[in-house]
C-alpha cells in the first residue's frame, strides 16, 4: 500500500493572488470556484498534483525547504524572462558556461523554485 500526492500545499499571505500568479507560470486555470478573497484557492494542473494555497497570518522568514522545479517548453532563458515579467524574482544564479544548471526565482511573495532547461536544450547537450 501507497499514498499518493493529492495537492502542494503553499503558505501565503494572499491565496487568490498568488493561485493567479502560478496560474499564469503554470498555464492552467485556476479551479473555476476560486474568487478574489478566498482564503485557500486551487490551480488544478493536469498532470501531478494540485497546487494548494492556504492563507496564513504569518510571513515567510526563511528558505524554503522544499520547492518546485518548472521544466519550460521553450528555454530556459526566455521562462526566465516571461516568469520575471509576470512578478517573479530572481534570487540567485545556477547555470554553468556548458549550459547545464538553473536559475533560482521567487514568486511575489518569497517561495523559491528553479527554472530548469527545456528538453530540448537538455537533448541537444546530451551525448
Amino acid at each position: 500500500m501507497v499514498s499518493v500526492v493529492q495537492n502542494v500545499a503553499i503558505d501565503c499571505a494572499n491565496a487568490y493572488e498568488l493561485a493567479r500568479f502560478w496560474s499564469e507560470v503554470t498555464g492552467c486555470p485556476m479551479h473555476p470556484d476560486v474568487k478574489p478573497g478566498d482564503e485557500e484557492t486551487q490551480v488544478p494542473l493536469p498532470q501531478g498534483p494540485m497546487l494548494y494555497f492556504n492563507q496564513v497570518p504569518e510571513p515567510k522568514t526563511v528558505k524554503n525547504r522544499f520547492h518546485l522545479c518548472l521544466r519550460p517548453e521553450t528555454s530556459r532563458e526566455a521562462e526566465v524572462e516571461r516568469l520575471l515579467g509576470l512578478g517573479a524574482i530572481f534570487v540567485a544564479d545556477r547555470r554553468n558556461p556548458d549550459g547545464t544548471g538553473w536559475a533560482v526565482l521567487a514568486d511575489p511573495e518569497g517561495n523559491e523554485f528553479c527554472v530548469l532547461r527545456s528538453d530540448s536544450e537538455q537533448a541537444a547537450t546530451t551525448p
